[in-house]
């Protein structure tokens, strides 16, 4: 841990290493829940699949994220997350096109950064898609307008760049833009930088970890890293291995709990299949940084 602001420490194991649950998904959530059930997902079918999934496995997590239009309010009012784990905000509009999920984002101004300080968060996200051939002065002057808003508050930042094809459908290296993203926004004053892992962590291990060493290189501070995209019984691995090139840990949603979408007992299957996974996850932090 690089240790900037006393939030980092609240959202961190004893080890110093962050073991961070996601449950912020939103259209994205309601597409895997789509293929298992009948008629058309809810908001409120979306809402309490959350609050199982908190619930559940706030207990073992150092930190929550959790977004605002489905759940914030919601676990709150439910006291459904653990008093041990920390909260984090979800401060991004997911804007959608015709063919994608999430186009565009934007600071989520309806994300009151005092406000959700006083309901006990520590910390706020942003998603910011990077993509190929597109300007970078937009990504850029966003970063570093959510950062200001973060401070200004007394709250940790935590920006999250993900790589995209370009809106053209060129082709494109995804690893190449891993790793641009990092040179671009790496070192723009967040506290916390969430990386996807390259290769999805399935790589022969030397390739994954050249990989993470260029994430380390380029971002200045502390970075995690994501779970979509990545074979669930790949994550703990591809964790260990990012963490050996200098990762601090994960803050991840679906390699910790997507196999639970569609189990008729949502909370057996969250007791029986998520936990454990969560619970490897943590060890597999303990062991590294021993």
């Amino acid at each position: 841990m690089s240790g900037s602001p006393p939030a980092l420490t609240r959202m961190a194991r004893p080890s110093g290493t962050y073991a961070m649950l996601a449950i912020d998904q939103r259209e994205g959530l309601r597409a895997m829940m789509a293929p298992h059930q009948d008629g058309p997902v809810t908001d409120a079918d979306l809402t309490r699949f959350k609050l199982e999934v908190i619930e559940a496995l706030t207990p073992y997590a150092s930190a929550v994220l959790i977004d605002r239009e489905l759940a914030w309010q919601q676990a709150l009012d439910a006291k459904a997350v653990d008093p041990s784990c920390a909260l984090i905000a979800a401060a991004d509009v997911l804007i959608p096109s015709a063919d994608e999920l999430v186009a565009r984002v934007e600071i989520d101004h309806e994300v009151v950064p005092a406000k959700v300080k006083a309901q006990g968060a520590v910390a706020l996200k942003l998603l910011v898609l990077w993509r190929p051939g597109e300007a970078a002065e937009p990504r850029i002057a966003m970063v570093e307008e959510f950062v200001s808003i973060c401070r200004q508050a007394g709250l940790a930042s935590v920006v999250e760049p993900v790589a995209r094809a370009p809106r053209d459908g060129s082709g494109w290296d995804r690893e190449a833009a891993i790793i641009e993203a990092a040179k671009e926004l790496g070192d723009r004053g967040q506290d916390l930088y969430k990386c996807e892992i390259p290769y999805y962590g399935a790589g022969p291990e030397a390739q994954v970890r050249r990989g993470c060493a260029a994430l380390s290189r380029h971002v200045n501070g502390d970075w995690v890293v994501l779970s979509s995209g990545v074979k669930q019984d790949d994550f703990p691995r591809a964790v260990e291995w990012a963490c050996r090139e200098g990762a601090s840990g994960f803050l991840a949603g679906r390699g910790i709990w997507s196999g639970t979408i569609g189990k008729p007992d949502l909370r057996r299957a969250l007791r029986e299949d998520a936990v454990p996974r969560l619970e490897t996850l943590c060890n597999v932090l303990d062991k590294v940084s021993a």
